[in-house]
């Protein structure tokens, strides 16, 4: 007769992770026509006329002129985007934050209650978790910003059509095809130092998230959980603090990755649109973040830098408030598939 496991009753970091993906595909893909509105806001270039660039106007636009479908292009692209970053920071910050505890539980006496961690702490394991999940994923986040955008644009007065041939693969791999053609391999890294820059917002958010969480259930006589309500509240409080904080160079990223900058910078030199390879290996003309930010503070001053900043936040509150309401959920499905899983392996 075999012998019966003891079933799994709490999440390893791979069930963490596994629940914080589902839910980062989830959340997405209910706000994702917003996520497509605020990437083409971000990455559009300064053109000489005004454009109107509230979310609204981007989606009726998006929907005029390419449809229904227009407003989920790349969709695939982005929940595998979605679900890898997710899959990676949730693992990293379950596997750093388990392991810390664990060192600081070895050093305490038998019985004795492990401490809350300190806001820097929490801020220091997300940035790590972040910056290894970067590493990782970056490369379906710049196919699916690319997707997202579509193909470069000099300025919001001259048509698509009149600066690059439309009969184009926009597949996914169509796109990291053209991306390794035109730039090498190192093009799907596209935005990784603005990207490795860019850890502190999870780590900021989950830092403010984990902080409030405490104290709310401090306050209501020593609770264990939160209602979905509250976890609403705070998640979208904790991921506007975030937002607002770095959101220029969410800006200057998405501008990267979209090839955004080339185009504008070819607007400043009175240029032709780089030809592949010309751009990216000729560092005499390297646009970076720091560029992205100097020329749009000079040409458009600090509001600039927060171009799009409504249409971001309103995306992804409501997108990590959702996430912070169904992680709970997600993690519960995901410890009865555990315990499914360890009886099964039993029989």
């Amino acid at each position: 007769m075999p012998i019966q496991s003891k079933p799994v009753q709490q999440l390893t970091p791979f069930g963490s992770a596994l629940a914080g993906a589902l839910g980062g595909c989830f959340s997405t893909a209910v706000v994702y026509p917003l996520d497509v509105a605020k990437t083409r806001i971000q990455a559009l270039p300064k053109g000489k006329g005004k454009v109107d660039t509230s979310m609204l106007s981007v989606l009726a636009k998006v929907y005029k002129t390419e449809g229904f479908k227009g407003l989920y292009r790349g969709f695939a692209a982005t929940m595998l985007n979605t679900f890898s970053q997710q899959y990676a920071y949730f693992f990293f910050y379950s596997f750093v934050r388990l392991t810390y505890i664990k060192r600081l539980t070895s050093k305490l006496p038998p019985g004795a209650k492990v401490p809350v961690l300190s806001t820097a702490a929490e801020l220091l394991l997300g940035a790590m978790a972040g910056a290894l999940a970067q590493i990782f994923t970056i490369p379906v986040s710049v196919i699916a910003t690319r997707q997202q955008v579509g193909r470069p644009q000099v300025s919001a007065e001259v048509p698509l059509e009149s600066v690059v041939d439309n009969k184009t693969d926009d597949s996914f791999l169509g796109v990291a095809r053209e991306i390794v053609e035109e730039e090498g391999v190192g093009g799907l890294w596209l935005g990784i130092k603005p990207g490795l820059v860019l850890t502190v917002n999870p780590a900021i958010t989950y830092g403010v998230f984990e902080r409030v969480k405490n104290i709310v259930l401090l306050g209501q006589g020593g609770a264990t959980k939160l209602s979905p309500y509250l976890s609403f509240i705070i998640g979208a409080i904790s991921k506007t603090l975030a937002t607002v904080v770095t959101y220029p160079y969410i800006m200057a990223k998405v501008r990267i990755q979209a090839r955004a900058a080339d185009a504008e910078d070819a607007v400043e030199q009175h240029t032709e649109l780089p030809k592949p390879h010309k751009y990216h290996h000729d560092r005499t003309r390297h646009v970076g973040a720091i560029d992205i930010l100097s020329r749009v503070l000079r040409q458009e001053g600090f509001k600039g830098w927060y171009q799009g900043m409504q249409a971001q936040i309103t995306k992804a509150v409501i997108s990590q408030a959702l996430l912070f309401m169904s992680k709970e959920q997600f993690e519960h499905w995901a410890l009865q598939l555990m315990i499914a899983a360890a009886r099964f392996q039993s029989q």
